[in-house]
């Protein structure tokens, strides 16, 4: 089929492999200069409702359906590479829609990429089981695909996010349903296009942009949809859950994080200030695993402290094409929404970062600011700003190391820096949450590593095998053979 080019085709929604127009449209604008330079479309419920029936049509006895675990698995192998192959022309559409540097948006590319090589190779290896039970009988466990399942993805990695959360459930069987960030959807509506490029049937993926409140809201709430995930806020994420238990179907909920890292004092501060750096100013802050505390052991504070504050003085703020320590934020919102949190800011400001000379005017520029000693019940040290502020938090002994981190209503990743092993051991058992790195903190993209939160971080796993578990339902079948 011939399909335009990304940024003609945004005027439309993807729906069983063809472009829907809508009456009303959404403007987009660059966050690297606040200009304006195309639009999407304004779905609501009634591309919503048309999306779900081709879903359904296509997961109900149509062609998607009728391919084995190892045929999809093919398709979603060449997606990678076409992702691979239009890497850089993806790359700086990413950008440009969302104002991250393009060696950042190069990097979630590869990314993109990999979650559809993963779960390529993965799709016909989720085996099931056979049970041992009463004499006469035979009793095997099934995983099937749900049905149709609808993906409500965030505006920070619009390409990864559209990986991280289709390519699993794609792998199991489910046909899809997409709705992504208003503020970020241009990535997502190409890689649909690639979709159809390579072959997968009418249906499988469907792609309605819109806004929250209309197409997202209707796609939660939609009774036809067997499955949700949704990756956002954790005020929406409530509403997502209520959706979902209206209908009485699962969904999958990552909501966001206040992150710690721990440093203490044998730790190989070479290693680790690199990394506590680059975990809060990667994607301008815009991360739910960001590594927004640092906790420092005080018997160290005061060397950390002016090793940290020497890095952070040198970060500088710039437009995509500048390729920065970061870019702008996503929408001019964010950016007063992160400069009210520095405004408000209770603890000592101990460096900034800058905003280039060359960013262009009118951009959503935030520099970075690193504050410290951060108390336990700041702002800083409790909300999640989705900014480049990092605070830091001093800390006694390992006691009080746990007892800092855990205190937070969030739970989705922590990094422990010491060259003790059975200190690393003791720690990741302590910290509640979904992940732990030791003397590291994120791992490229992670596609392998079972992903999600506890408490208001949401629940569920994403990334890994873990996701297919998710995308996926067991049947028991027993049979009585005599």
């Amino acid at each position: 089929m011939n399909v335009q080019t990304p940024v003609n085709a945004a005027k439309g929604c993807l729906i069983a492999n063809r472009w829907v127009s809508t009456a009303a449209t959404i403007p987009v604008v660059s966050p690297s200069d606040g200009q304006r330079f195309t639009e999407i479309a304004d779905g609501g419920a009634a591309e919503v409702e048309a999306g779900i029936a081709a879903a359904r049509k296509a997961f109900d006895g149509g062609d998607w359906s009728k391919l084995t675990a190892t045929e999809r698995g093919r398709l979603l192998s060449k997606l990678g590479e076409a992702v691979t192959l239009h890497g850089e022309e993806l790359a700086t559409l990413e950008a440009r829609d969302t104002g991250k540097p393009l060696s950042q948006a190069r990097a979630d590319m590869v990314a993109c990429a990999r979650y559809f090589e993963y779960y390529g190779g993965a799709a016909d290896k989720l085996h099931g089981e056979t049970i041992p039970f009463l004499s006469g009988y035979q009793v095997q466990a099934w995983y099937e695909p749900y049905g149709v399942t609808g993906h409500i993805i965030p505006w920070n990695y619009p390409a990864q996010m559209f990986g991280r959360s289709l390519a699993p459930a794609l792998a199991m069987g489910n046909a899809t349903v997409l709705k992504p960030a208003e503020e970020a959807s241009l990535t997502p509506l190409r890689l649909a296009e690639l979709a159809v490029e390579v072959g997968f049937p009418p249906g499988a993926i469907n792609v309605i942009t819109g806004r929250g409140e209309t197409a997202g809201a209707a796609l939660a709430a939609a009774r036809q949809v067997d499955f949700l995930s949704f990756t956002g806020s954790p005020e929406v994420g409530v509403l997502i859950q209520t959706a979902a238990a209206r209908n009485h179907i699962g969904c999958t909920l990552e909501l966001g994080g206040k992150s710690p890292q721990i440093v203490f004092d044998d730790a190989d501060l070479d290693k680790a200030l690199p990394v506590l750096v680059g975990a809060i100013v990667q994607n301008g802050g815009q991360t739910c695993s960001a590594g927004s505390r640092a906790l420092i052991q005080r018997s160290i504070w005061d060397r950390t402290i002016d090793l940290i504050k020497g890095r952070f003085a040198t970060l500088t703020a710039a437009s995509s094409e500048e390729d920065g320590d970061l870019g702008a934020l996503i929408s001019e919102t964010q950016k007063a929404r992160v400069e009210g949190f520095i405004a408000e800011a209770e603890a000592p400001l101990i460096a900034r970062g800058q905003v280039s000379a060359s960013a262009p005017d009118g951009g959503f520029y935030v520099a970075p600011a690193l504050y410290g000693p951060v108390a336990e019940q700041d702002a800083l040290a409790r909300e999640e700003v989705f900014g480049p502020v990092l605070s830091l938090i001093p800390f006694e002994d390992e006691a009080d190391a746990v007892r800092i981190a855990n205190d937070t209503d969030y739970g989705l990743v922590a990094g422990v820096w010491s060259e003790n092993g059975a200190r690393q051991m003791r720690m990741a058992k302590a910290l509640r949450c979904g992940q732990v790195f030791l003397n590291g903190y994120g791992a490229g993209g992670g596609i392998e590593l079972p992903f999600g939160g506890v408490r208001k971080s949401g629940h569920g796993r994403e990334k890994g095998f873990a996701a297919l578990y998710e995308f996926s339902q067991l049947k028991t079948v027993v049979q009585n053979h005599g």
